[in-house]
């Protein structure tokens, strides 16, 4: 989705310039009740779907002349017409609305593709003998089926732990009645062996109970259960068997401190929403009886949604009540930003299940560390995802369309400086090949010599530095050059290259009016001016190799400040090495003291002549 109309997009705006749709004599007659809005092109293609406490004001929100975003404004451009359906309430709205996606999946729409089923484990509870196993798909089986999980991985993960702690078979019914001597998961402690008869029914049975147990979030019931029996096998004299309850005692709590780090609740979702220029991500973390199952990331193509709040508004109807196969809704939905309609989504998801279900969208305490945890895997998942290999690709073939090259760019370096008032100056130097971030390569420079705050000085030393190494063989050239700033910036960089004789292109990154991300306007050393549409793949590039050059030098500058400031102001004063400065402070108890102190009494202290004293003041004394 672009922020600005694309040709095809001029194109009819341009052929049905004397039919344009009449907004203000549309919006005199509009209702103010609830109900759903369809925003047609000339085609009558349904381009984007919303619901309305108040239809009235909801839709003349997308009309008013001044404060709309570059991609509300791209869609007006294209409406030709508006369809509205009255309903009696705003929850059955949301209903039809998404009923309306589901089936047009219009292009202004938060597009959200998730049709697989999710993974169960199958409990075989009907057979003599029941058996674990990992199911996806129509539940016709006869038994108990626990889950969804969010991936194949997670019920994996959860069956290695059942065999490990309950010793329950697994393995197919065909292959369980043909067995003579028991198989290799006997023998590694995952089966107890009644395909043999190694374990007596009721026995066998025991641990069945306590599997399930342990599925239904009673673990803790489990241990207390395992703690009576041990206890009962030792007074009995039954050590062997005491032993196998204190080993399976030990796993579950092993199992307690990687997995129920999140507490002892229920039934909860934790969705998380990140919001970058470069993409959305959205992971769901599944909390069941209090065990974190796993978590799965979404990366949907979003329409209008411009912040987290607004991406969760619309993600939530549809994850739940879009009739996805599988898909259960918890008691209680925990997401990490504000989001106006959750009581009517929470209102729907009840509706739709039958019980109560609660958006909880600020939270405290352990629940708020939940959320932390989701929005850091959100974070480097969705990085992941960006910086594959494919992504990537698109983004270097869309920079080369940009910028007119005549070949893929293979290298890119970015220049920042950071200083907190001048203090500490660092410039850093990140690089970017094919497969993204090259850490190896990565350089920082600390900035000595200039006015304190003057950016430019500063940035034309570093690019001193670092091309006159590279003109001399230290490194490769890159292809394209960055600098975070604007002209100024850019005007230091053409100077060194010139200097040096080389050819290199550079491109300088300066903020936007409003310094944010997608507004970024780009001058290059060829004299050109460019200004990209907030979604085009060159830009994302571009902000990300500026955003780690940011935070490559902001993290160079904190340590260097920090080091700087940890230093004493006895170092480097000539004839003072480790051993005097530790007897002076041991003298003085601290450096004010140190300085507050006169030549005579410097010169008593151990180690210090009197020729050494004053020297000592006098250095002090000029800083």
């Amino acid at each position: 989705m672009t922020d600005e109309p694309t040709p095809a997009d001029q194109e009819a705006a341009d052929t049905n310039d004397n039919h344009r749709f009449d907004s203000k004599r549309f919006l005199a007659r509009l209702t103010s009740r609830p109900g759903v809005y369809r925003m047609l092109a000339a085609n009558g293609d349904i381009l984007y779907v919303g619901k309305a406490k108040n239809l009235k004001n909801r839709v003349s929100s997308y009309f008013r002349s001044t404060a709309l975003e570059g991609k509300t404004m791209a869609l007006v451009a294209r409406i030709q017409d508006v369809e509205i359906t009255i309903t009696r309430s705003e929850t059955e709205a949301l209903l039809l609305e998404q009923s309306l996606i589901k089936e047009h999946q219009p292009p202004y729409n938060i597009d959200f593709k998730d049709d697989k089923s999710y993974p169960y484990i199958f409990f075989s509870t009907e057979d003599k003998y029941p058996r674990l196993a990992f199911h996806r798909g129509s539940q016709k089986l006869r038994g108990r089926y626990f889950g969804p999980f969010p991936s194949a991985y997670s019920v994996r993960d959860s069956l290695n732990i059942l065999q490990k702690v309950f010793q329950v078979r697994s393995c197919e019914d065909t292959y369980f009645r043909n067995r003579s001597r028991p198989c290799l998961q006997y023998q590694i402690k995952r089966c107890s062996g009644p395909c043999c008869d190694l374990v007596s029914e009721s026995d066998y049975a025991d641990d069945v109970s306590h599997a399930v147990m342990f599925l239904e979030g009673r673990s803790r019931d489990v241990l207390d259960d395992y703690a009576n029996k041990m206890e009962t096998a030792s007074q009995e004299l039954e050590f062997e068997k005491a032993a196998r309850y204190r080993d399976q005692i030990t796993h579950l709590q092993r199992i307690q401190e990687q997995q129920y780090v999140l507490g002892p609740e229920g039934d909860i979702d934790v969705i998380a929403a990140l919001v970058t220029p470069a993409g959305v991500g959205i992971l769901v973390m599944m909390v069941r009886g209090g065990r974190l199952l796993g978590n799965k990331t979404y990366y949907p193509r979003t329409g209008l949604e411009n912040t987290a709040g607004d991406v969760l508004s619309s993600f939530l109807p549809q994850f739940y009540l879009s009739g996805f196969s599988g898909r259960e809704v918890p008691r209680e939905v925990i997401v990490n930003a504000t989001i106006d309609d959750k009581t009517v989504i929470a209102e729907a998801l009840t509706e739709a299940t039958g019980r109560k279900v609660t958006i909880s969208d600020n939270v405290r305490g352990h629940r708020r560390r939940w959320v932390e945890l989701a929005e850091t895997n959100a974070e480097q998942n969705l990085g992941t995802h960006l910086a594959s290999r494919n992504n990537l690709k698109e983004r270097y073939d869309s920079l080369q369309s940009v910028l007119e090259l005549g070949s893929i760019p293979t290298r890119l370096e970015c220049f920042d400086i950071s200083h907190s008032a001048g203090e500490a100056t660092v410039a850093s130097c990140v690089v970017f090949d094919d497969n993204g971030p090259l850490k190896s390569d990565y350089r920082r420079f600390n900035i000595e010599g200039i006015t304190p705050g003057d950016d430019y000085a500063a940035m034309y030393q570093a690019l001193s530095r670092r091309y006159t190494r590279l003109k001399g063989g230290e490194g490769k050239v890159p292809d394209i050059l960055f600098v975070d700033g604007g002209k100024g910036q850019l005007t230091q960089a053409i100077t060194i290259l010139a200097e040096l004789e080389m050819d290199v292109l550079v491109v300088a990154v300066a903020k936007g009016p409003d310094r944010k991300a997608g507004l970024e306007v780009l001058f290059t050393s060829d004299g050109r001016e460019l200004d990209l549409p907030a979604d085009t793949p060159a830009l994302h590039l571009i902000q990300h190799i500026r955003d780690e050059s940011h935070r490559f030098a902001i993290t160079a500058h904190r340590n260097r400040r920090q080091k700087k400031r940890r230093e004493s102001t006895l170092e480097g004063i000539d004839g003072v090495g480790p051993k005097r400065r530790r007897a002076l402070l041991r003298h003085f108890g601290g450096v004010q003291r140190i300085e507050a102190a006169s030549i005579d009494e410097l010169a008593k202290v151990e180690g210090i002549s009197t020729a050494l004293a004053e020297h000592i003041y006098g250095t002090l004394h000029q800083q």
